[in-house]
């Protein structure tokens, strides 16, 4: 039977320092697994994604340690589950 995988993403906002805020949104665009979905009033709300809980906290780390931001804080993760294909067919299929 196949094993099924977990795939973590969550959301996070990102406050900047005034006048920094293209520096960080520059920054977060090297980031693999991260996306930005809003900007607005020195905040940034992004999405992150990986295959577990820890590499999402890391990942926010490594942000809270760039120059200009003054917080990062995940606001909501979601882990979803996903199972292997067998024989070329999705075994979660209803």
């Amino acid at each position: 039977m196949p094993e099924a995988r977990r795939h973590h993403i969550s959301s996070a906002v990102i406050a900047a320092r005034p006048g920094c805020l293209d520096g960080v949104l520059a920054a977060l665009g090297g980031f693999d697994n991260v996306e930005v979905h809003g900007v607005g009033k020195g905040k940034i709300v992004i999405v992150i994604e990986g295959p577990s809980t820890g590499v999402l906290g890391d990942t926010l780390m490594r942000i809270s340690l760039l120059d200009g931001v003054i917080a990062a804080n995940m606001v909501f993760e979601h882990v979803d589950m996903e199972e292997d294909e067998a024989d070329g067919q999705r075994t979660d299929a209803a």
